[in-house]
């Protein structure tokens, strides 16, 4: 009976890393395909134009990323001012705007005749201000969209580790007669740099990822020339070629990052030598200064955007009644739940079966299927289609049974599915960091006592990670909410969104109507954040 428990829990854990493990490995095959005439033409045309664009965007959102990152944790790590409890978990609410609406918000402000121009018409009168107002489009545009969307990675993760950083360091600085400028960049970052290295390169990956905004902006890289090689030639092929080329591009980053610091070490002190950090006292214009740069950062990154969508719901009222509210409700809300609960059942289930199996192919097979997150919606979209169309072709039809696609594509089974690989490594290592929290003598003496390995995982493991699961739940419906390019692909007919719904009065230039959707997407999603931020941003956690 032992080992027939191990076998079938070893079983299970290969099974989901496996079907996790499909897209991926799917796109990694894509390299070997034949392609289309229309591929070549890109190759010898646009490829080169992609590939720059991508490279362009990422520079760019690097940067702001780490200034605003970095600049706004330093300040409510080290400091003391006016609203400083505040800005620690409101700078996060970033997170509630995705790029996209970001997007929509900037150029709804400052196109012709658009808010900005009403607000100076209002104050000085009738008058040509389009000419005075600039546009912010393009390159540009979506450089500061994904920025201000995406900086609270750096943010959180370096306030993080700021926390830990041993007020010892710092005086040691100053024994060495360092000023507080010259502290922040020979001691403060360097010792940050994990953090601050591992939030920029989640900002790296969703940047790469990201479509909606690029799309809108008329930028075409890599992850547009994906979607427009499936949707618009119909070349599955080659958009798996693309998504090879951009995963290498990924991983390329996280090589050039290892090799950067493979002989840097960075130091953790001890609790015994740990001494709390004292924070400074700012008054004055100092005070001011650090008020008002924290205030910036959020009235750009999350109150500008909020107060565009309100904006335009209010001034066209219209909209909001025509908009189905309770479809798009229920339709959102039932991929929350149904994703979340089979991501969190599967992912315990996953991660018991390597702590009963004990075995090091598993744990590797693991390893890989969890790199899912690294890749991009569209890419992880177009890899499933490919495989099931693959299976249905070689497969199914080689045996006469009738064609699986419409059980996969344009259907809930197959949008929850891609989910599921796309999410899993949150989930997975969510579920697993509460599980090293568990000594291994809790089970030897559950199963002393006459436990089960199913009894011993449903009466002591989940009662005991059921926090950890709900937090990882409520991340996970986070991103669901937030997520575009795999609900536009997989979505079945007539099944909406709050995130498709904009996304497609957007691609038809009716931002007014886009406001709609976009403002309630920004309200659920602002409803997870404070929800989870005094997990996440408690100093009791960090």
């Amino acid at each position: 009976m032992y080992y027939k428990n191990i076998n079938i829990w070893y079983f299970a854990t290969f099974l989901i890393s496996l079907v996790v493990a499909i897209p991926i490995i799917t796109v990694f095959s894509s390299f070997f395909q034949n392609t289309s005439n229309f591929s070549e033409i890109l190759k010898n045309t646009f490829l080169f134009e992609y590939i720059y664009n991508s490279i362009v965007l990422l520079i760019g959102v690097l940067f702001l990323t780490f200034i605003i990152g970095v600049g706004c944790a330093y300040l409510v790590s080290f400091y003391d001012f006016p609203g400083v409890n505040f800005f620690k978990w409101a700078l996060i609410l970033s997170f509630a705007v995705p790029p996209y609406i970001y997007a929509y918000s900037l150029t709804a402000f400052f196109e012709n005749y658009g808010t900005a121009f009403t607000i100076l018409k209002f104050i000085f009168g009738e008058g040509n201000y389009n000419r005075l107002i600039h546009k912010f489009d393009g390159m540009e545009g979506a450089i500061l969209s994904l920025s201000f969307s995406l900086f609270a990675y750096v943010y959180i993760l370096t306030r993080a580790s700021f926390f830990y950083q041993s007020q010892s360091m710092i005086d040691l600085g100053k024994n060495l007669g360092f000023s507080k400028v010259k502290s922040l960049f020979s001691i403060i970052i360097p010792s940050a740099r994990p953090a601050i290295v591992a939030g920029l390169s989640l900002v790296a990956m969703e940047t790469l990822a990201d479509f909606g905004a690029v799309d809108f902006f008329g930028i075409s890289t890599l992850t547009t020339g994906i979607y427009n090689s499936w949707i618009s030639f119909d070349d599955l092929a080659f958009a798996n070629q693309l998504s090879f080329y951009l995963l290498i591009f990924i991983f390329g980053l996280f090589i050039l990052e290892n090799l950067s610091r493979k002989k840097a070490k960075y130091h953790s002190p001890t609790k015994g030598g740990f001494k709390k950090k004292e924070k400074y006292n700012l008054s004055g214009w100092k005070s001011f200064f650090a008020f008002f740069a924290c205030f910036i950062v959020l009235f750009l990154s999350f109150i500008f955007p909020l107060s565009q969508m309100l904006y335009w719901t209010i001034i066209f009222p219209k909209n909001f009644i025509d908009l189905n509210f309770i479809e798009l409700s229920i339709n959102t809300l039932y991929l929350v739940i149904l994703s979340s609960i089979t991501l969190i059942i599967f992912s315990f289930i996953s991660n018991y079966g390597n702590r009963v199996s004990r075995s090091k192919f598993l744990n590797i097979l693991t390893t890989f299927s969890i790199s899912g997150y690294a890749i991009p919606g569209v890419i992880l979209a177009v890899a499933f289609i490919s495989f099931i169309a693959w299976f249905d072709n070689s497969v199914i039809k080689f045996f006469g049974f009738d064609s699986i696609k419409k059980f996969f594509i344009g259907s809930i089974f197959g949008l929850v599915l891609v989910y599921f690989v796309r999410f899993y490594s949150l989930a997975c290592n969510g579920i697993k960091s509460g599980y090293e929290k568990i000594n291994r003598s809790i089970d030897e003496s559950a199963y002393l006592i006459g436990y089960s390995k199913l009894k011993t995982f449903t009466h002591i493991h989940i009662p005991y990670l059921k926090n950890s699961a709900l937090l990882i739940g409520i991340l996970i419906s986070l991103e669901i909410v937030r997520e575009l390019p795999i609900t536009l692909i997989l979505r079945p007919f007539n099944f909406e969104t709050f995130a498709t719904t904009a996304y497609i009065y957007a691609s038809q230039d009716l931002l007014e109507a886009a406001a709609v959707p976009s403002l309630f997407l920004i309200i659920i999603a602002s409803f997870f954040i404070l929800f989870t931020s005094k997990y996440i941003l408690s100093e009791k956690h960090e």
